[in-house]
């Protein structure tokens, strides 16, 4: 005989818990808000600065424009063109860029791996790099003006008995190392940043397999962090595109009929070309058009370095999970 079934369905379940809604959190809400409000503001400023550029820069934009060599009175419009601007910058920004990066990667690899967190050298090292971040680009301006064309490039014009001044003057060489010592701390925060960040057990596994400890930071860390490191040399890049105080006693031109072909020339530049535009003009308005050309090319000329930049580290990213 079968046992029959209940129908009746109890009230009440005691082993089911009751979970009361949450109570409306106001200062949670309030600093959300905030937070995204700012961030709106903050896109809005660079919307309105970048169609502002586009809009007045456009029409004064030409391939002329961007391909003469323009005369020494360049403030008309219908004759000025910006080429060797656009190649000194170019040049500047490359040569910097080589030269930071395995400094500031190295000193990196120090800090992170090799010396002690408490020991008096790394302190010493750690307060000069946060030191070097704060001090303004006109004082390294004046640091390249003396170390490196009054020291070194005239100690070099002696030593190697030049008749004319050949290193100790103004040029690309010395403008893009003020950069790179400008620009190092933001390469050497990212890449320490990098490397702190890749697991410890990798390293260990790597010991534990027989590699030495500079094996394991070239084959195993340094692989996994160079997504961060060209991180660090995109700011870098950035940051130096649009620089104008440190170039102003290191190599920078007001006007040259031709273009730069070796280290140790000087070079025009788009930031004080922009810079002479928009304070030695005869006829403000006049310029008005060449000189948000200049400022756009600029802008687009900073965004296509630092997009090759950003496929590089896409690329190098894509690899790195096709190794996992």
């Amino acid at each position: 005989m079968s046992t029959p079934v209940s129908s009746a369905v109890p009230a009440t379940n005691p082993g089911r818990k009751h979970f009361r809604a949450e109570k409306f959190d106001v200062a949670s809400f309030f600093f959300t808000g905030l937070t995204g409000l700012a961030t709106f503001l903050i896109l809005a400023i660079l919307a309105v600065i970048l169609l502002n550029v586009l809009i007045n820069g456009w029409s004064g934009l030409s391939w002329r424009f961007v391909s003469t060599i323009p005369k020494k009175d360049f403030f008309d419009p219908a004759t000025t063109g910006i080429l060797p601007m656009i190649i000194g910058t170019s040049i500047r920004v490359l040569v910097m860029t080589i030269f930071v990066i395995p400094i500031g990667v190295i000193t990196a690899i120090y800090l992170t791996e090799y010396a002690p967190n408490t020991a008096f050298v790394t302190r010493v090292i750690r307060a000069a790099v946060n030191n070097l971040a704060g001090v303004p680009s006109i004082v390294f301006g004046l640091f390249g003006l003396g170390f490196f064309i009054n020291f070194i490039g005239k100690n070099l014009d002696k030593l190697l008995h030049s008749s004319q001044p050949v290193w100790g003057q103004g040029s690309v060489l010395w403008a893009s190392l003020t950069l790179a010592v400008m620009t190092m701390p933001v390469v050497i925060v990212a890449t320490e940043e990098s490397l702190k960040a890749i697991p410890h057990g990798l390293r260990e596994a790597s010991l534990a397999l027989g590699a030495t400890k500079l094996e394991t930071i070239m084959k195993v860390v340094l692989p996994q962090a160079l997504p961060g490191i060209m991180t660090g040399g995109i700011l870098a890049v950035s940051r130096a595109a649009g620089e104008v105080a440190p170039i102003l006693f290191t190599g920078v031109a007001y006007y040259m009929a031709d273009l730069p072909h070796h280290l140790t020339d000087q070079f025009m530049d788009l930031g004080y070309h922009i810079f002479v535009l928009s304070t030695q003009s005869p006829n403000i308005e006049q310029t008005k058009s060449i000189l948000y050309a200049t400022v756009l090319v600029l802008l687009v000329l900073t965004f296509a370095l630092n997009f090759v930049a950003i496929l590089i580290r896409a690329h190098m990213r894509k690899q790195l999970r096709a190794l996992h």
